[in-house]
């Protein structure tokens, strides 16, 4: 499938800003089931971009706007052309569970085995794992108990777009019983770990399809993850939508939670107060691309509200949580 991503952040300050400097995760992976044909980013105001390599092996693209600007746009396109992953066994045997358990997993996947950030065990989250029935999960084999975990969180919540934010930690979402992809992702990740099953964050695209009952916002970037088997590797799995990973999804980044591989963050000089309009569009190749209509206002994430950012010196300033909620 040849697909085409469009997306658009844009930055609006009340008050002119000195400088802004800003790293991106927005380049798609090349794998062997995705090939990236094209991708280009455009900046306004102007800047040089720079790039590199992150811990986990994302492209990060970074820049910095070094004069007064109230505005800063950012618009990444991207052409992807994805195949279907390969077909995956009904089950696996249960000596999966102890191949898992050796040294070269606890090693090659150690970093996807800790619980980190977003992604962390809670008394909630024990809660939630008692109340349905995921204590019991060694009466399967590891393929098994996966799907149904995935099964199981896509049952237990609603999806609803505004209830959590960028920010937000898992307990929202348990609290609430709804949510968007990246809770999703997090409650999921959290659990897999508890199992000792190494399991990783994956943002990135997904062309909706609602005849096949998609949940996803059509106009937002998507999050779903990958579990390591040691006899298939990784594999992917969408709680949000209740399906393994496809042609339709396209991978941009993968870390151990949101927290390493937002779409967008960085820092600005001044005094003033910051919005951030999103729009994102996946289409077939060769099928037209909405201008800006589908652009939208996404509350800044944080702490919860706006925030004026102080006169201190740039490598000073707090982040800027103001990326888009993965959803």
């Amino acid at each position: 499938m040849l697909l085409e991503v469009r997306h658009v952040t844009q930055y609006h300050y009340d008050a002119a800003v000195r400088e802004s400097v800003m790293e991106l995760w927005m380049q798609p992976q090349k794998s062997a089931t995705q090939r990236l044909v094209s991708f280009e980013l455009e900046v306004e105001p102007p800047a040089q971009l720079f790039s590199y390599a992150d811990y986990f092996g994302n492209p990060v693209y970074h820049f910095d706007v070094p004069q007064p600007h109230d505005r800063l746009t950012i618009v990444a396109r991207s052409a992807v052309e994805t195949q279907p992953p390969p077909e995956l066994p009904g089950a696996l045997d249960r000596g999966e569970w102890d191949r898992l358990k050796s040294d070269f997993v606890r090693g090659e996947c150690f970093d996807y085995l800790r619980p980190h950030g977003y992604a962390v065990e809670t008394p909630l989250l024990h809660a939630f794992i008692e109340k349905h029935g995921l204590n019991d999960f060694r009466r399967h084999d590891p393929l098994t108990a996966v799907r149904e975990l995935m099964t199981a969180i896509y049952n237990a919540f609603d999806y609803q777009t505004g209830v959590t934010a960028a920010d937000s930690p898992i307990d929202h979402a348990l609290e609430e019983g709804r949510g968007v992809c990246q809770d999703f992702s997090h409650i999921m990740i959290a659990i897999c770990r508890a199992w000792e099953i190494p399991a990783r964050y994956v943002s990135g695209y997904l062309f909706t399809n609602r005849t096949e009952g998609d949940r996803s916002d059509p106009d937002a970037s998507h999050a779903w993850i990958e579990v390591f088997l040691p006899s298939l590797r990784w594999v992917g799995f969408d709680p949000t939508n209740n399906m393994l990973t496809g042609e339709r999804h396209v991978a941009v980044a993968v870390g151990r939670d949101y927290q390493d591989v937002p779409p967008s963050q960085g820092v600005f000089k001044g005094e003033a107060e910051s919005q951030l309009a999103v729009g994102v569009s996946v289409r077939r190749a060769r099928t037209a691309i909405a201008e800006p209509e589908f652009m939208r206002m996404a509350q800044p994430s944080f702490n919860g509200g706006r925030r004026r950012a102080s006169n201190a010196a740039l490598i000073d300033q707090q982040r800027l949580q103001q990326q888009q909620q993965q959803q």
